[in-house]
């Protein structure tokens, strides 16, 4: 399906806010050494944060970690409606990675809760039933998160908080992109977006993601501390700023409420693509031209790049799912052994804010795609395919900025 056979150009990360530096160790060796009370040595298979590519060679270091372990890996992911990752990519993702490191399709599965919390426990605890030694798990909130990792506790299996991280829970580690970064880049985005299509006196509706998201509260800590300032000294307004949601319709209807109520507005934050979609659509029926309407998204989603690319939405936070995905399934394999993750994997740490402790971490770098960058990111990873993409009128708006 790929290819690329190279990283391209992973970061330092700057982790900020409530994410903690944490020393990293070499990334340069293939393998620890463990001693057993006996006194014998037995190699342990080291990966990095960085070893993840869209090959997944790296995956194949493990295969004698998936030998030893033992029981099976529960994946349990969300839904399908905040978006559309958790079945386009993760699933498929997850699965490849534990194939390349050996395991068999009987030795994990992947399931979706389908946006019930009832669904999500019931998942968790029939996982557990059927053998499952390890859940990696993207709670839909921090309610379920907390139901199913004491469920899992008590039963002896440790969880993986997976993109999301479940606030007062106990799980072991947490996976995921650097949140806050998200946030800033898509801050980032609107401020360069507001000056590159000459938008004179902004007022600014500023949207967020559900309230019951945590991930949500880092994306708008990041974009806050970048646009806040600007709130402050006078030279951008902001005209509303709507509860919060990951529902597409919700959005809309916030955003029309917001917009009726403020006629002057002439920009929008919005933490993702999915919410961002169904707002360019109403803005288009107002007949407002290309790049006059700053709208700034995440996910890079198919009618994500579409928008970008033929000017109605400023750019998107693009985040390497497969890079996640392995970072999970190498986790979950080193748990399922009973050995401890290198930390040249786990690279950092998260503060659960509840439960007041700093959580083990694998913290990935996020990128903002622009229509000059689409090439060169979602297209280079086949995360979006030139063909999907350039259909009709975006035809020749591929052709303007080289996509092919």
């Amino acid at each position: 399906m790929f290819k690329l056979t190279g990283k391209r150009g992973l970061a330092t990360m700057l982790l900020a806010g409530g994410l903690l530096a944490a020393a990293c160790g070499s990334s340069s060796s293939s393998s620890t050494t463990t001693t057993s009370g006996s006194g014998s040595s037995s190699a342990t298979p080291a990966v990095s944060a960085t070893s993840f590519t869209n090959t997944f060679t790296a995956m194949t270091k493990l295969k004698s970690l998936a030998a030893e372990g033992k029981g099976k890996i529960a994946v349990i992911l969300p839904d399908t409606v905040s978006s559309a990752r958790y079945t386009e990519f993760d699933a498929p993702y997850l699965a490849k990675a534990f194939n390349t490191a050996g395991l068999s399709p009987s030795e994990y599965t992947i399931q979706n809760a389908q946006g019930s919390d009832t669904t999500q426990l019931t998942d968790a605890q029939s996982a557990i039933t059927n053998g499952a030694s390890v859940l990696v798990v993207d709670p839909l909130d921090s309610g379920v998160g907390t139901s199913i990792e004491t469920y899992a506790k008590a039963h002896g299996v440790p969880v993986i908080d997976y993109d999301r991280l479940t606030l007062g829970g106990s799980r072991q580690y947490y996976v995921s992109f650097n949140n806050v970064k998200v946030g800033t880049l898509i801050g980032q985005g609107l401020v360069s977006c507001v000056a590159n299509w000459k938008v004179s006196k902004p007022n600014v509706i500023v949207m967020v993601g559900a309230p019951t998201d945590n991930n949500a509260t880092l994306f708008a800590q990041g974009y806050d501390a970048v646009i806040n300032p600007l709130f402050a000294s006078g030279a951008w307004v902001k005209a509303a700023a709507p509860a919060g949601t990951w529902d597409p319709p919700t959005a809309e209807t916030e955003f029309q409420q917001a917009y009726t109520a403020h006629p002057g507005v002439n920009a929008v934050l919005t933490p993702n693509d999915e919410n961002a979609a169904p707002i360019i659509t109403y803005l288009k029926t107002l007949n407002i031209p290309p790049q006059k309407f700053p709208v700034t998204g995440q996910d890079a989603t198919l009618v994500g790049i579409q928008n970008i690319i033929s000017g109605y939405q400023c750019g998107t936070v693009y985040k390497p799912i497969y890079e996640e995905a392995q970072a999970a399934a190498a986790l979950a394999l080193y748990l399922r052994a009973g050995k401890p993750a290198p930390s040249s994997l786990v690279n950092g740490s998260t503060m659960d804010t509840v439960a007041k402790v700093s959580v083990p971490s694998v913290l990935l770098t996020p990128e903002w795609v622009t229509p000059q960058t689409v090439q060169s990111t979602v297209i280079a990873d086949n995360f979006i395919s030139a063909a999907q993409l350039c259909t009709g009128s975006y035809a020749a708006n591929c052709r303007t900025y080289g996509i092919h």
